[in-house]
């Protein structure tokens, strides 16, 4: 897995970052999404890295990345944190300006990425994700029965952690068949580790929170992303049937916006590494 890639523990400030990078070119940025780690991009990243110098990190919380204390706002696990993670990683690793494509999770905190730092974003990817702001608000009946684990590990009343800890197999079902068996243990590293489990919950309560905040800010201030955009979604997920058309939701809030369906499942990188490998790199072409 990630053969001739190197991997690295690196301090971001805040937290230390694990992170996998490799090959030549300009720099690409990879995050994944909720439960996976890094290694979910280990069918993808090698496609990349004969165009691209790939970068592979886990988010704070996750996998084998730092976990900082939360506090009653949530915010050390804000996708405005994450993001400034990804700077300072990216400026350690000697890129000033660089390319980035989240899936899941992983979108909104590129999504945050390139709205608080444009002049280190060229390009922006998206997947499997809008706006969370935009999310919530347009959340409905039919979005709280297919998406309830968003307010179920968000809510602190009756923290969800104790549930997970119980039988984290059973709660995730990931498989070594669908992600690899390398990937597979990497991911049930992290799933059975309690504190990260506690960072993945934190993550979503951001999310209802001083993440929604946020959006909403640069919703009501006009603020819209100027580098080029590109949204990618699972045919067979559930962007459309949600949201009827997600791509123009995404051009209400980017100047260039461009889009493309992914014939997978929710977890593209690992069901569709070719398709999305060919969508990226056209996207990326100079």
């Amino acid at each position: 897995m990630f053969e001739d890639f190197e991997s690295d523990l690196i301090s971001v400030g805040e937290t230390e970052l694990f992170v996998r990078y490799g090959g030549s070119g300009s720099p690409l940025l990879l995050l994944h999404g909720h439960p996976r780690t890094h290694a979910t991009w280990h069918r993808v990243a090698p496609l990349l890295a004969p165009h691209h110098t790939v970068i592979c990190p886990d988010l704070r919380g996750y996998g084998r990345s730092g976990k900082p204390r939360t506090t009653p706002d949530h915010e050390p696990y804000s996708k405005r944190a994450m993001a400034r993670d990804m700077v300072a990683l990216m400026r350690t690793l000697g890129h000033e300006r660089f390319a980035v494509a989240g899936h899941d999770r992983g979108s909104y905190v590129a999504h945050r990425l390139a709205a608080d730092h444009p002049g280190a974003v060229t390009r922006l990817v998206v997947m499997d994700g809008i706006p969370i702001g935009e999310a919530l608000a347009r959340a409905d009946a039919r979005f709280a029965a297919a998406w309830w684990h968003w307010f179920f590990l968000g809510q602190t009343a009756k923290p969800a952690e104790r549930v997970i800890n119980a039988d984290p197999d059973g709660w995730y079902r990931g498989t070594a068949g669908e992600m690899g068996e390398e990937a597979y243990e990497d991911y049930r590293r992290a799933i059975h580790d309690p504190a990260t489990v506690h960072a993945m919950c934190e993550d979503y309560r951001a999310g209802l929170t001083v993440d929604r905040a946020a959006d909403d800010a640069d919703r009501r201030a006009g603020r819209r992303l100027g580098c080029p955009v590109l949204f990618l979604w699972s045919a067979k997920d559930d962007m459309e049937e949600l949201y009827e058309d997600p791509l123009e939701i995404w051009r209400g809030w980017a100047d260039e916006v461009t889009g493309q369906v992914i014939d997978s499942g929710h977890h593209m990188a690992e069901e569709a590494p070719e398709e999305l490998a060919a969508a990226l790199l056209a996207f990326l072409r100079p």
